[in-house]
């Protein structure tokens, strides 16, 4: 290394030394935070004396975009980038306090976003097979409803659990929900879950602890309102007495309504209208696996569509 590198790494560590005393005795972070500022500053510091780099100051606002090119090029994941970001700033922030200057290149440098990971969906056979339920109790009609709603109308989980009797309207075949930012829509029941929530309505208990649980449409065997943890296990467990090889969660049952309704309508504004998007970028991300089965159509029927034997 150069003189000037070893001036750079020296300069480099007493700054980062008094920040980590900084958080340490004033923030009073705890031990495993201090150790990922310190892990993170080490990364800074190889970059400064790579780039001869005196002391961290002299960086400017390309010197830290590339930093963070270097990090994604090594495989970093961006929840890690975005931590190192953001202890770069801190100790720029710090430094700016100390010397009275107040510029911090990382201020407005972004980490790479992560990709967006694609829903877990099932396919049509798929549901059919979960949805066998053997309503041989009051609770498994329930939680046969319960799926089947969830199928039928794509609603969230927070949404299910809030819905009260008198919400449904039978006649129309329609259900007002209110979902994320207090927003209320309404929404179709299909008439196979309009059945399954007949059947359990048939035998729900009549008692009820509160107010509250007196209106809900699901109700516990204590005659409380469902919670949402309640419904997460049942669904699980059902998805294990019918076979699947995945666990089947809430939001599974709302992606693969969301899916199917897209590939047989192509409506993605109709589709963003169920489920209550706001914006349809969020919608959009469904037009990604109707891509992905129609390409599994594609090379399953085109004659050219695979490489031939030999080729």
């Amino acid at each position: 290394m150069t003189t000037a590198g070893a001036t750079s790494t020296t300069e480099f560590e007493r700054s980062a030394a008094a920040f980590i005393t900084y958080l340490k005795d004033v923030r009073q972070l705890s031990a495993h935070t201090l150790d990922n500022y310190r892990r993170d500053l080490v990364s800074l510091q190889d970059f400064c004396a790579e780039h001869n780099r005196a002391c961290a100051e002299q960086l400017v606002e390309a010197d830290i975009r590339q930093w963070v090119s270097q990090l994604h090029r090594r495989g970093l994941a961006g929840s890690s980038i975005q931590r190192s970001l953001s202890a770069a700033r801190s100790f720029f922030n710090y430094l700016g306090r100390e010397s009275g200057r107040l510029r911090n290149p990382a201020a407005s440098v972004q980490a790479p976003r992560k990709p967006r990971k694609l829903p877990k969906t099932l396919d049509a056979d798929q549901v059919e097979k979960y949805l066998s339920f053997a309503e041989d109790t009051a609770i498994a009609r329930r939680d046969r409803a319960i799926a089947e709603l969830f199928y039928s109308s794509g609603l969230r989980l927070a949404e299910l659990v809030a819905v009260n009797t008198n919400d449904i309207d039978r006649d129309s075949q329609l259900l007002t929900v209110t979902g994320k930012g207090n927003k209320t829509r309404t929404v179709p029941v299909g008439s196979v879950a309009l059945e399954a929530i007949a059947r359990w309505l048939a035998v729900r208990p009549t008692s009820a602890t509160d107010p509250d649980s007196a209106t809900a449409l699901f109700t516990s065997s204590r005659g409380q309102r469902i919670s949402v943890r309640s419904i997460q296990a049942r669904l699980k467990l059902q998805g294990r007495k019918s076979g699947m090889h995945q666990d089947v969660h809430p939001h599974m049952l709302r992606h693969s309504f969301a899916s199917h309704m897209l590939e047989s309508s192509g409506d993605l504004r109709a589709v963003q209208e169920l489920l209550g998007h706001a914006n349809i970028s969020t919608t959009q991300i469904y037009t990604h696996l109707d891509f992905q089965h129609l390409a599994k159509v594609y090379d399953a029927a085109h004659p050219r569509a695979k490489r031939r034997k030999g080729s």
